[in-house]
């Protein structure tokens, strides 16, 4: 097709993002993290010559948990991504779309992460899930690229005008489908946002010191509320310390509900990720039971959980039926391929959590996948700041997640590249718990660019 790309250039970049406060989840702190920016260079079938940029933050600690020091992860990952972008153009040299182009690139990524990881004589390999975030910001790119250089929104160019039914990638049960039959045919024009709760996080006024940010920004989650009218929150929790757990959700809830009944309202929607903590299900259950006892709000207002198991889904092939009976519960780092997907819905998990630094490609398939299995599915972030944000807002505004998307680079990057911020301003500010979507480009994934 004419429409197809060819790759000329992919240039990455790399930057460090200091973060206002540190990030507690799981079982480390993040204070800083490298953020990496992509831009691809392409061609079409008539010729014409356009670019597009991808964005992630290459977080380590999230997709490479390891006793390694966090500056050997981080430059293990960076030479990742210098390496793939140059193998990549040397290797892509039909023009294609860039779902195909990129999906048939993974054993690439792969080789390279582990050519990268015996050049550098890791103590441990870089494992697949550090590779697709080095992946996500050229695949971004590339579907960018692609719709700017035909003039196009990248979500108007999966239907069969532009590509291959969905069964190449998702098998014979797809014949006839495309990624289009999934998607909204336009972007929702507000969306709530999930504001995180870290493991340090403050939750009252009277929590906050001199020890805090003096920057005029709310510090405390009563703060937040009273500025943004938020009603969506992701909680982070220890899983190995179910009481300490509970108590904490308890006191989330309790300090949500009395902020907004100031503003007299009463919705709102809790999520919790103990980050695989949890050693298994029955901790889980274990959990719900104590916090229904202790919280019945905190129960009643409890919309899901992630990932609260360990992210290798083989390695005990744990049965969640019975925490999916009481409380919808969602993979996230467990599902790192399609296969894998399969193997979640077989254990008995609800539905997925969605992240684009795990590929938008593959974000694409999976939102086809639970679509077609009426399972449930959010968008989550990655601290995104900035084009990510982008991103990752344009994403959840044309597929259906449960409630919007996490946002919480407004709380822990806030200053990050301000010219994007001022460009999409009704993107980046939160007006009674949403933002809109209104300044998204007509082209590529909507930067306007």
């Amino acid at each position: 097709m004419d429409t197809d790309i060819r790759l000329l250039e992919l240039e990455p970049t790399f930057t460090e993002a200091r973060l206002r406060t540190p990030l507690k989840f799981g079982t480390g702190v993040i204070k800083a993290v490298t953020c990496c920016t992509v831009r691809a260079r392409v061609e079409n079938g008539r010729g014409g010559v356009g670019e597009g940029w991808g964005q992630i933050l290459l977080s380590d600690l999230w997709a490479w948990p390891s006793d390694l020091p966090h500056e050997t992860r981080d430059a293990a990952m960076r030479q990742v991504v210098r390496h793939f972008c140059g193998e990549l153009c040397r290797q892509a040299t039909e023009p294609q779309h860039p779902l195909d182009l990129y999906l048939e690139a993974k054993p690439l990524l792969l080789r390279t992460a582990a050519e990268v990881s015996r050049q550098q004589r890791l103590a441990e390999p870089l494992p697949e899930l550090a590779a697709l975030v080095c992946g996500s910001p050229v695949d971004a790119a590339l579907h960018d690229a692609f719709g700017n250089v035909n003039g196009l929104c990248a979500y108007e160019a999966l239907g069969p005008e532009f590509l291959s039914d969905l069964s190449h990638h998702l098998g014979p049960e797809f014949r006839g489908r495309y990624l289009s039959d999934y998607l909204q045919p336009r972007y929702a024009s507000k969306l709530p946002i999930f504001h995180l709760i870290g493991g340090l996080d403050k939750l009252t006024r009277s929590e906050v010191d001199d020890t805090d940010p003096q920057d005029g920004l709310p510090v405390s989650l009563e703060e937040w509320i009273e500025r943004d009218g938020i009603y969506c929150f992701k909680v982070k929790l220890r899983g190995k310390e179910v009481d300490w757990d509970v108590e904490r959700t308890k006191a989330v809830a309790e300090v949500v509900a009395a902020a907004l009944a100031k503003q007299g309202r009463r919705e709102f929607y809790l999520s919790l990720d103990t980050n695989e903590q949890n050693p298994n299900p029955e901790s889980v259950l274990e959990y719900l039971d104590k916090l229904q006892a202790a919280s019945p709000l905190a129960y009643e207002h409890l919309l899901y959980l992630e990932q609260p198991t360990e992210r290798d889904l083989q390695a005990h092939c744990y049965d969640l039926r019975e925490v999916a009976r009481r409380k919808p519960v969602l993979a996230d780092e467990g599902v790192t391929s399609v296969e894998k997907f399969h193997l979640a819905r077989e254990l008995g998990w609800s539905g997925l959590a969605l992240k684009t630094c795990k590929g938008h490609s593959a974000a694409l398939l999976y939102v086809a996948l639970c679509e077609h299995y009426g399972m449930p599915y959010t968008v989550q972030d990655l601290t995104n700041p900035g084009l990510a944000l982008i991103h990752e807002a344009g994403f959840a505004a044309r597929t259906r997640p449960l409630m919007g998307f996490e946002y919480n680079a407004r709380q822990y990057l806030p200053h990050e590249q301000p010219e994007v911020q001022r460009k999409h301003l009704q993107l980046f500010t939160v007006r009674q718990g949403c933002v809109r979507t209104d300044s998204l480009g007509p082209t590529g994934l909507g930067y306007g660019r």
